[in-house]
């Protein structure tokens, strides 16, 4: 056989010469994939910043769902009717989804809250333009919405005092006002807290004899009888309370007359069982044997019943019965 017939081999090698950049276009697939799963990580973060707590919450639960559920590809394993698979702290139990149900109930009791003191806001401020017991002291009444409900301030300024000076009396326009206010207020099941302020003047008998702590629970008083007199229900009001200048608006001087007010508390149902549930836990507590001896001690008991039937002089005597004002 002649090497003619075999057919040569040729190889060839090529030298250098250009790829396209570094390796080609592969880096700009990866550097793509990057900034894409950046800008997605940058999109969920701007998301949940802007999503209300309760879609947060339900968001986490989504990925607390069961693994089993997951794998095939069933429903939830509990029974509640969130469309969200199980969740919760015991998914397996038929209430499942323990803390979403409870958020959803807070949630909703907050906003029949809200809804029902923010319908008394608006028609109490309404009623303040419509009737002139109210229209002609619109600078001296303050509404607004606190955590613990609606807070109503009836403060004093310098030409109109809601009270004659130093007396627990009220003056006729007071009286009108609290009159005024009474129906709106009876129209709500919320408990009411009444709060007597006075300023930082000083009495002449000092702190021991009659002060503003008595004058302001006096005067707290006579606003709660004013108001009864006005239509309000006597079993609305939780507590009665005189608080001195303990709690300043302003300041500014010893008798600025915007600490002497009046304030009504419409308590949020929350806020009023707190209340209800303190008095409840101490009354429970001097109740148990082991706590009788300091129920004991907090009841206080008379020397002697003589001293006990022994008239109180003038100036010690109740001022509910006297009808005097405790002045010097």
């Amino acid at each position: 056989m002649s090497k003619k017939d075999h057919a040569a081999i040729v190889v060839k090698k090529k030298k250098g010469g250009k790829h396209g950049g570094h390796h080609g276009g592969s880096w700009k697939i990866a550097y793509a994939d990057f900034m894409t799963a950046m800008m997605a990580f940058f999109l969920v973060m701007w998301l949940l910043s802007s999503a209300a707590p309760e879609t947060r919450e339900q968001i986490a639960e989504y990925f607390k769902m069961p693994l089993n559920v997951a794998l095939a590809h069933g429903d939830k394993s509990s029974l509640s009717h969130s469309v969200i698979p199980g969740g919760g702290e015991d998914p397996i139990s038929q209430q499942g989804e323990v803390l979403k149900k409870t958020l959803d109930k807070l949630d909703a009791r907050k906003k029949d809250r809200d809804d029902s003191l923010q319908s008394l806001l608006n028609k109490l401020q309404s009623l303040i333009q419509q009737d002139p017991r109210l229209s002609n002291f619109q600078s001296n009444l303050r509404l607004s919405l606190t955590d613990s409900g609606l807070l109503i301030q009836i403060t004093d300024s310098q030409e109109r005092p809601m009270f004659k000076i130093g007396s627990r009396e009220p003056e006729p326009y007071m009286r009108a006002i609290l009159q005024a206010l009474a129906p709106a207020l009876n129209e709500l099941p919320n408990r009411i807290t009444l709060s007597g302020h006075t300023d930082s003047l000083p009495y002449a008998g000092g702190d021991a004899a009659y002060g503003n702590w008595e004058l302001s629970a006096d005067r707290a008083n006579a606003s709660r009888r004013a108001l009864i007199s006005g239509g309000l229900a006597a079993g609305k009001f939780v507590r009665i309370i005189g608080m001195a200048d303990s709690v300043s608006v302003d300041s500014s001087g010893q008798d600025n007359p915007l600490n002497r007010r009046i304030t009504i508390l419409v308590h949020s149902k929350t806020s009023a069982d707190a209340i209800l549930k303190e008095d409840s836990l101490l009354n429970r507590l001097t109740s148990t044997p082991q706590t009788a001896p300091l129920k004991k001690a907090l009841t206080l008991t008379p020397a002697n019943k003589a001293a006990a039937d022994r008239p109180l002089p003038p100036e010690k005597r109740n001022l509910e019965k006297t009808g005097k004002d405790g002045h010097q």
